[in-house]
C-alpha cells in the first residue's frame, strides 16, 4: 500500500505563484510515475502533469504548459508542483496520483493511488 498526502494548497492571487508538494509513504516512489491532477466543482478531474519515475519525462496539459513545472525527489519520497501566473480557471482541488503502468499516463486510471486532495483558490 502507498499513502499520499498533498500539502502546499492555499489561497493567491491572479499572477501569483505557489508550490504544492505530495509525499508518499509505504513504499519508495523510485519505481512508480507521478502525476497531478485537478478538479474544479461541477467539472471532472482533469489530467495536469506527470513526471517519470526515471525523472527524465514530463507532460503538461496545454492549460498549464509554460506556467506549471513538475518535479521530483525520490530520496524524499515527494513530488513538487510549482504553479506559476496563477489565474481564477486555475481553482480547483489539486490531487497527486502514483501509478507504475509502463507508460506515464495522463488518465485517472492510469494511477493507482491517491491522496485526497489540496485547495488551491486563484482571486481574481
Amino acid at each position: 500500500q502507498v499513502q499520499v498526502v498533498e500539502s502546499g494548497g492555499g489561497l493567491v492571487q491572479t499572477g501569483g505563484s505557489l508550490r504544492v508538494s505530495c509525499v508518499a509513504s509505504g513504499r519508495t516512489i523510485g519505481p512508480y510515475h507521478m502525476a497531478w491532477f485537478r478538479q474544479a466543482p461541477g467539472k471532472e478531474r482533469e489530467f495536469v502533469s506527470a513526471i517519470a519515475s526515471s525523472g527524465t519525462t514530463t507532460k503538461y496539459a496545454d492549460s498549464v504548459k509554460g506556467r506549471f513545472a513538475i518535479s521530483r525527489d525520490n530520496a524524499k519520497n515527494t513530488v513538487y508542483l510549482q504553479m506559476n501566473s496563477l489565474n481564477p480557471a486555475d481553482t480547483a482541488v489539486y490531487y497527486c496520483a502514483v501509478g507504475w503502468r509502463r507508460t506515464l499516463g495522463t488518465r485517472t486510471f492510469d494511477y493507482d493511488y491517491w491522496g485526497q486532495g489540496t485547495q488551491v483558490t486563484v482571486s481574481s
